[in-house]
C-alpha cells in the first residue's frame, strides 16, 4: 500500500499530469480538498473508490484516514491543489507517515504561479531585466514567517515576487513594497488561474489595491510584482543566439 501525494494542478481538470491521472485512476481511496480541487478530477477515480473531502478535516483526522487505508492494504491518492512542493502542507503529513512506517510517493503538478504566468502570457525571467523569482506569502492570520523573509527584506532584492494567500491583504502588500519597487512597478493579480472564472488584473503598484477591492478578489489568487511583467525592450536570450559558440555542444 502506498500514499501518493498528487499535484492536481492550479484548477483546470486537464492540467493534472498524465502520471497524476494514471495514479489517481489506480487508487482505491482518494483524499481531496473539496474547496480547491476540481470535482471533475474525481471522475477519474476507479468505480467504488472511497472519496474523502478533507476541507473540514484537521491533520489528525486526515492522518487517521491514511492509516486506515494502509491497514486495509489500499493505495491512497492524496490530491493537493497546484504542486505539492510549495504551500501544500504535505511536510507534516509525510512526517506522520514516516513515524507510522507508511510508504508514500510524490507526483508533481502544475503550480499556481505557472498557470498565472500562462494567463498573463509572460515569461517571468527576462534577459537583463530579471532572472530571479521569489515565491512567498505574508504572515497574516497564518504561521509566522521565518526571520528575514518579510516583504520588506525580500523586496530589497528587486526580484519578481509571487505572493500566495495575500489578495485579502493587498493594501499591506502595497505599503511594504512601495519603498523598494516604486509606484510605477508593474503588478498582476490572477485569481482562479486556468479555471472558467479566471480573472486577470493588471496595473501598477500604486493602483492595484483599488482594482483588487473593486473586483472582490480575496482568495485563490496570486499577486505578482516585478519589472519583468512589463518588460518590452530587452536583448534576445543567449540560449538561441546566432553568435553563441555551439562547438562544445553534444550531438
Amino acid at each position: 500500500m502506498t500514499v501518493y501525494f498528487i499535484g492536481a494542478g492550479p484548477g483546470a481538470a486537464d492540467l493534472i499530469t498524465v502520471r497524476g491521472a494514471r495514479t489517481l485512476a489506480s487508487c482505491q481511496v482518494c483524499l481531496y480538498a473539496g474547496s480547491l480541487v476540481p470535482v471533475e478530477l474525481l471522475e477519474q477515480c476507479p468505480p467504488g473508490a472511497r472519496l474523502v473531502d478533507t476541507a473540514r478535516l484537521n491533520l489528525d483526522e486526515i492522518t487517521a484516514e491514511l492509516l486506515t487505508a494502509h491497514g486495509a492494504g489500499q493505495d491512497v491518492a492524496r490530491l493537493h491543489s497546484g504542486d505539492p512542493s510549495v504551500f501544500s502542507a504535505v511536510a507534516e503529513q509525510m512526517r506522520r507517515l514516516d513515524a507510522a512506517g507508511v510508504p508514500y510517493e510524490v507526483v508533481p503538478g502544475v503550480p499556481a504561479f505557472a498557470a498565472a504566468a500562462a494567463a498573463l502570457k509572460r515569461e517571468l525571467t527576462v534577459p537583463t531585466v530579471g532572472q530571479t523569482v521569489i515565491l512567498t506569502r505574508i504572515a497574516q492570520q497564518a504561521t509566522p514567517m521565518p526571520e528575514g523573509e518579510d516583504l520588506a527584506t525580500l523586496g530589497r532584492s528587486g526580484a519578481l515576487l509571487v505572493l500566495h494567500l495575500a489578495a485579502r491583504y493587498v493594501d499591506r502588500v502595497v505599503a511594504e513594497l512601495l519603498p523598494h519597487y516604486g509606484a510605477d512597478c508593474p503588478v498582476a493579480v490572477v485569481a482562479m488561474a486556468s479555471r472558467p472564472d479566471e480573472l486577470v488584473l493588471r496595473g501598477t503598484l500604486a493602483e492595484i489595491a483599488e482594482q483588487v477591492r473593486a473586483a472582490g478578489v480575496i482568495r485563490t489568487a496570486v499577486i505578482m510584482v516585478g519589472r519583468t511583467l512589463g518588460a518590452e525592450q530587452f536583448p534576445d536570450s543567449h540560449l538561441y543566439s546566432a553568435r553563441r559558440d555551439r562547438s562544445c555542444q553534444l550531438p
